[in-house]
């Protein structure tokens, strides 16, 4: 079966790691977009917390509620009928297992997803076995991670030093046996991303991380040329010479299982 039909589902991306097929992630933050992307064949759809910048019009995540991601997971989940939804959990809203638990609820109860997201390396993982252990889906993310932009000092490449990019090697182990189903990278080098990828059984996406990820994902306002500001390296518009949105999107997802994106270009 191609992974253009039937339902997504969490063994399906397990599979797909497997096999070696590539995963393609869209963001989304409405049924209108996110019904384009199920018909182009998105196999994931992400409601992420960027909503603060593209939705909002913010310079950073930070300033997203739960309440909001939980009004665009709903308005998401009314527009798929294909594709497996992750939500983020914004920042804040997972200071202790107990807190992170009750609000991923609201996520997958109120908000209709499949997944929920939370960013942080071997920190966080007593947080991900306790999700796990109550039935919630848990993708991690790793690398650079905009809620924690002011630490970080901005956005820009992460683990370019030897220690550095073994720290990050044994986060993404420790999540893995934590019990999280997936990994988003983030800028990092596309030799450490490939790596981590071979290392772990779960699927890995990359966003400017290289192009032996099992996966990528972009956000959808970049994706279609749309983003304010400097564009970032990792970035390409598919909406050029594509006619429209769902062909841009259609674009987009032919690229990433064929393995043509991201190419050196775009990776660090």
């Amino acid at each position: 079966m191609s992974s253009a039909q039937g339902k997504v589902t969490l063994p399906r991306l397990l599979r797909m790691k497997a096999a070696g097929e590539k995963i393609a992630v869209l963001t989304a933050y409405d049924a209108g977009f996110t019904a384009a992307l199920d018909r182009a064949g998105v196999d994931v759809i992400l409601v992420g917390d960027s909503l603060g910048m593209v939705v909002k019009g913010g310079g950073t995540t930070l300033t997203v509620t739960l309440d909001e991601m939980v009004y665009h997971s709903r308005c998401v989940a009314s527009g798929a009928s294909r594709a497996f939804i992750i939500a983020d959990l914004p920042f804040m809203s997972y200071p202790t297992a107990e807190a992170a638990a009750q609000n991923a609820a609201r996520l997958f109860r109120e908000g209709g997803v499949n997944m929920v997201k939370l960013e942080g390396g071997r920190s966080r993982c007593e947080i991900v076995r306790f999700l796990v252990s109550q039935n919630m889906p848990v993708c991690g993310h790793l690398g650079l991670l905009p809620q924690s932009v002011h630490a970080l000092g901005g956005y820009h490449m992460q683990a370019g030093d030897e220690a550095s990019a073994q720290a990050l090697l044994e986060d993404a182990l420790g999540l893995q046996e934590a019990g999280a189903s997936l990994l988003v990278l983030e800028c990092i080098p596309a030799r450490l991303a490939g790596e981590i990828s071979r290392a772990l059984r779960i699927p890995c996406i990359g966003i400017g991380a290289g192009v032996d990820c099992d996966g990528q994902v972009l956000v959808l306002h970049d994706m279609l040329g749309m983003g304010a500001g400097k564009r970032p390296r990792f970035v390409k518009d598919f909406l050029s010479g594509a006619g429209s949105i769902e062909g841009a999107a259609a674009a987009y997802v032919e690229a990433v299982r064929a393995g043509q994106f991201p190419g050196p270009e775009h990776s660090y």
